[in-house]
């Protein structure tokens, strides 16, 4: 059969429209090709309930970029949203701990938040969207943390919808940022987030001066904040770690995450025969410096026993109001002179030093990705929270590749 030019041509477009979804592509982007004209979110659309929905993916401007995702991981935040919506954005997709690979980007997409270049196939997290803070930027010397600016994942719906991980793919709006982080594994991508909370947090602690390579530190509470606040610590070459837990599992994995000795509230009455145990752990000493990881305000109240007068503490386990401690400052803060720092999410320059992070722990053999003990494909989303809630495991994740 002969075949001319203007057969040529009509069997290129032919090919290019089906591989665009016959949609339009903006002059100068640039685009993986195989791009469905629709992606499925789960939407919260009610109190411990999401629903699968479906929604056009709209057209990408100059500075846009959509991802196709990979996994997000299930964050206490998502839990207290999903059990009480306690920032009132049902409906909403959910899903802050996410990665993907990049599949379309728009013209003027050149490079990472970091300077780091970027194209199509990329994998990539993102940290915030910029809300014209000039406060907050990649190196800022306030180090100024990401409470005045936007996150995907807690954004009130709207018309474009893919606005948060737990999704097939999520539209990166430009202004945000994005680090491409294409030399991790995906269950490593996927802990980012969260160890980003804990690079922030033990650099907080270390504006006390207290903290040190010698320091004794108690890590109280091991879920996968505590889990990580170790495995931080120990990459810091910091060695005498006690964890304090109420479950044994946990209590087990602290120590191959770096924590020298174990102690189990449950088996101690009352916080000052706790307190002899978490002495008797270093030894007959009390600890110079405290992490406080649970968001249990009995916890707050007790961790002042554990420390020493002229001791450090760093509270980071309540991101929202889990309600009133009670202590008492004679006691507990102005006789003893504890220093106290709070810890709220991270600043953009902790986002970038976590990558370090997560390759210096794997390169001294701590276990970071056996945090995630369960992962769950998009439509059984309603099940990984179940199992997030009933603690059954540690990091849960939403995965697509299932």
């Amino acid at each position: 059969m002969e075949t001319n030019s203007i057969n040529i041509e009509d069997i290129v477009k032919q090919v290019l429209s089906e591989m665009t979804g016959d949609k339009k592509v903006p002059a100068g982007s640039k685009t993986a090709g195989d791009i469905p004209k629709t992606a499925r979110v789960a939407m919260l659309t009610k109190l411990e309930h999401f629903d699968i929905r479906e929604y056009p993916i709209p057209e990408l401007g100059e500075e846009d970029i959509l991802v196709k995702v990979e996994g997000c991981g299930i964050c206490g935040t998502d839990a207290h949203e999903f059990k009480r919506d306690p920032f009132a954005l049902i409906p909403v997709v959910l899903g802050h701990e996410g990665t993907g690979e990049i599949v379309k980007m728009g013209s003027k997409v050149k490079k990472d938040s970091a300077g780091k270049p970027l194209k199509v196939g990329d994998k990539v997290v993102t940290c915030m969207i910029f809300k014209d803070n000039p406060d907050i930027t990649m190196f800022d010397l306030n180090k100024q943390n990401v409470g005045g600016a936007d996150v995907y994942g807690l954004l009130p719906d709207d018309d474009v919808h893919l606005n948060g991980w737990f999704s097939d793919y999520i539209l990166i709006r430009g202004g945000s940022t994005v680090f491409n982080v294409s030399d991790l594994d995906l269950d490593s991508r996927i802990l980012i987030e969260p160890c980003a909370v804990l690079i922030h947090a033990v650099e907080r602690a270390k504006t006390t001066g207290i903290l040190r390579f010698n320091s004794r530190v108690v890590v109280q509470g091991c879920g996968p904040i505590g889990l990580i606040c170790i495995a931080v610590l120990r990459t810091m070459g910091i060695e005498n770690i006690v964890a304090v837990d109420g479950e044994e599992k946990r209590l087990a994995f602290a120590k191959e995450m770096g924590a020298e000795t174990t102690v189990n509230f449950k088996n101690y009455k009352g916080v000052e025969e706790l307190a002899e145990g978490v002495k008797e752990a270093f030894s007959g000493y009390l600890a110079d410096f405290a992490f406080q990881c649970t968001g249990s305000p009995a916890g707050h109240s007790n961790i002042y026993k554990f420390i020493r007068n002229g001791g450090g503490l760093c509270e980071l386990g309540f991101f929202i109001n889990g309600g009133n401690a009670t202590i008492n400052p004679h006691f507990d803060i102005c006789s003893k002179e504890i220093t106290t720092v709070g810890s709220w999410v991270y600043t953009l320059r902790d986002y970038a030093t976590t990558f370090d992070f997560i390759k210096r722990a794997k390169g001294i053999g701590l276990p970071l990705n056996k945090l995630i003990t369960h992962k769950y494909s998009l439509e059984q989303i309603n099940e990984g929270f179940a199992t997030n809630l009933k603690m059954e495991g540690l990091k849960i994740a939403v995965v697509n590749s299932l």
